[in-house]
């Protein structure tokens, strides 16, 4: 594994020990090794350099999931540009925002991508803000002669690294929250996810969601480190997707709980010989997963099941599992913390320590950590007395130091003074054989406060699940009647964020609308 102060020190090493091992192949069968990726990352650092971007430029991007974004990231990091990598599901009103307030010299945009214009959209912002130029990348992007260089930036110490990377999330206030990340709190990251797999220059890597987000870069970073290829896929399409994923020999199937989902049911759909018949693990974090899944995946495709870790974009992969934990660690728990020196607390609501096995929210302190947000009055609020970011997530630890996520501080239900855990109700109803995906919800009542809604989707539409079955299925798992939904509505996909994270307010904001079911359930008194 190299270890390396800088990203661009990084490509050097992983240049100077594997220069012909390939870097990573697309779905055209496009392939770059280590040495043709530096090479094209100098020209396009130099063509970048004719366009007035150096040491500490803002660069906005938001590229897809292919070979010109690596390309274009490693230039940025040539140059000592601040990159700020957007995912593309954001439009002018989220970018507008971004981009002023990233103060961004450059923002490199696909052109006309899946049926949306976002050269357009950057000119149009553009034009209201002086001094931002448009980049299209269609997908060339800008060459000069690497002659003109200037040395790449000097390696700095962890306490003095410049801030090199924003990352923005939606959060849950009205604008995007910029987090400020430097290479050594991405490299950190990766280093632990990259042991934590026991990531070898044999592994072939789904990259399957979009680059821009902070999982893309850090995935692109443990690459680097281990000299494993990375599979590319613009957009995941469960069909052409998993064949070409299959052909090119995946070993480590990312990336979250949606992707495992699909995984399991093309194998399901097409019987025989697995799918992925050289898989090592099932990968993945960033939304909460089913503990069946783990045991479904493992049974049915192969592999050890799913090694998942948490995280959030301003503190990535702060524990994970390993290849070597035991199944019962691997389906229930998140791992535990990584050893690059991370920390993580559980407080319980009145502010004091969680005990082992007590849950509380989860705070977390380590080398990933961001240096705080691009607007600094929302630092406050974020990080605790002690420096720990509060995550908004609750959890608890065992003995063993395992980490296991029990929800969301704004996800719980409140029926009638009872809180009800979201996640408990999730996982449980997972287990029906009828249900493929579950999102559980609170909606306003005005006798109870709250009633449990579970949004579902089946797996064979001809079987849908019945209220009275997903009722019935509740109590024989041993859930207590107050938890049991008083609600259920069947649909044929969860709307979900890059990240594989089931957008509930968008639920929310759906059922609270209709006219409320009546329920057949027996009363909860």
């Amino acid at each position: 594994m190299i270890e390396a102060s800088s990203f661009w020190e990084l490509i050097e090493r992983r240049v100077a020990q594997t220069p012909d091992l390939p870097l990573a192949v697309d779905e055209q069968d496009r392939a770059l090794t280590f040495a043709q990726y530096k090479a094209a990352a100098e020209r396009v650092a130099a063509g970048l350099l004719q366009l007035g971007v150096g040491v500490g430029t803002p660069v906005s991007w938001m590229l897809p999931t292919r070979m010109e974004a690596l390309v274009l990231s490693a230039a940025l990091a040539r140059l000592g540009a601040v990159q700020n990598p957007i995912l593309p599901i954001y439009r002018e009103r989220e970018v507008r925002f971004i981009v002023r307030q990233t103060n961004a010299r450059v923002i490199v945009v696909p052109g006309l991508w899946r049926k949306f214009d976002y050269a357009a959209m950057a000119r149009a912002i553009a034009a209201e803000q002086p001094g931002l130029a448009v980049l299209v990348a269609d997908p060339a992007l800008p060459e000069a002669d690497p002659v003109a260089l200037p040395a790449p930036p000097a390696a700095a110490s962890v306490a003095e690294a410049p801030v090199r990377w924003i990352f923005y999330t939606s959060g849950t206030t009205a604008d995007p929250k910029g987090a400020r990340h430097t290479d050594r709190t991405l490299l950190a990251t990766s280093l632990g996810m990259a042991t934590a797999l026991d990531l070898r220059a044999d592994d072939r890597v789904a990259l399957v969601f979009p680059i821009t987000h902070v999982g893309g870069c850090i995935w692109m970073l443990a690459g680097l480190m281990a000299g494993a290829m990375h599979i590319l896929i613009e957009t995941f399409d469960p069909q052409r997707s998993i064949d070409i994923l299959a052909r090119a020999g995946v070993t480590q199937a990312a990336a979250g709980t949606v992707f495992h989902q699909a995984y399991l049911a093309a194998q399901r759909a097409r019987g025989g010989p697995p799918i992925f018949p050289h898989v090592r693990a099932f990968n993945g974090g960033g939304a909460p997963k089913p503990p069946q899944l783990h045991y479904d995946l493992k049974r049915e495709v192969g592999g050890i099941g799913i090694v998942s870790g948490y995280g959030l974009t301003e503190c990535p992969i702060i524990a994970m599992n390993t290849m070597r934990d035991p199944d019962e660690k691997l389906a229930y728990t998140e791992g535990r913390p990584s050893p690059q020196g991370a920390r993580i607390a559980i407080v319980k609501l009145d502010g004091q320590p969680a005990a082992p096995g007590e849950e509380g929210e989860i705070r977390v302190w380590g080398p990933q950590l961001c240096k705080g947000y691009v607007d600094s009055t929302l630092d406050a609020d974020a990080f605790d007395e002690h420096g720990y970011f509060r995550t908004g997530d609750l959890g608890m630890l065992d003995t063993e130091g395992y980490l296991t996520i029990t929800g969301r501080l704004k996800d719980i239900i409140i029926r009638k003074g009872e809180n009800i855990s979201a996640k408990e109700v999730e996982d449980l109803l997972y287990r029906h054989p009828k249900v493929a995906d579950v999102g559980v919800i609170g909606l306003p009542d005005p006798d109870l406060g709250e009633r449990c809604c579970a949004v579902v989707t089946c797996r064979d539409p001809q079987a849908v699940l019945q209220f009275d079955e997903m009722v019935a299925f509740l109590k024989q798992q041993g859930l207590m009647m107050q938890k049991i939904p008083e609600r259920l509505e069947i649909v044929e996909q969860l709307p979900r964020n890059p990240a594989g994270k089931v957008l509930k307010a968008d639920l929310r904001a759906r059922y609270s609308r209709l006219a409320t079911r009546k329920s057949t359930v027996e009363s909860r008194e």
